[in-house]
């Protein structure tokens, strides 16, 4: 499976900012988020999300953002037969507790 394209535009004392790029078909790798996390769609898709939970689709809308909390465990992957790309900024002031 080829990887999603990570280009870090941020990273400062309080927020990392990473553009994510998809080719079809395209995953993430199981990763853990360390930090409180924002989401925003720049194109309109399909991720196909597997996490210990099990496994299940998402539909995101361009310029609509959505927000999780630090702990997610999880691979995205790129449902779609087109590039999908978002726009991930993580908040370093709310790192996962221990």
């Amino acid at each position: 499976m080829t990887l999603a394209v990570p280009t870090v535009q941020v990273d400062n004392e309080t927020s990392i900012v990473t553009e994510w790029r998809f080719s079809p078909g395209a995953n993430t790798g199981w990763h853990q988020h360390m930090y409180d996390y924002v989401v925003v769609p720049m194109t309109t898709g399909t991720l196909r999300l597997k996490s210990a939970d099990g496994e299940h689709e998402a539909e995101l809308v361009a310029g609509q953002a959505y927000y999780r909390q630090a702990g997610v465990e999880h691979d995205v992957i790129n449902a779609n037969d087109y590039e999908f790309v978002f726009v991930e900024v993580e908040l370093k002031d709310r790192p996962l507790s221990t």
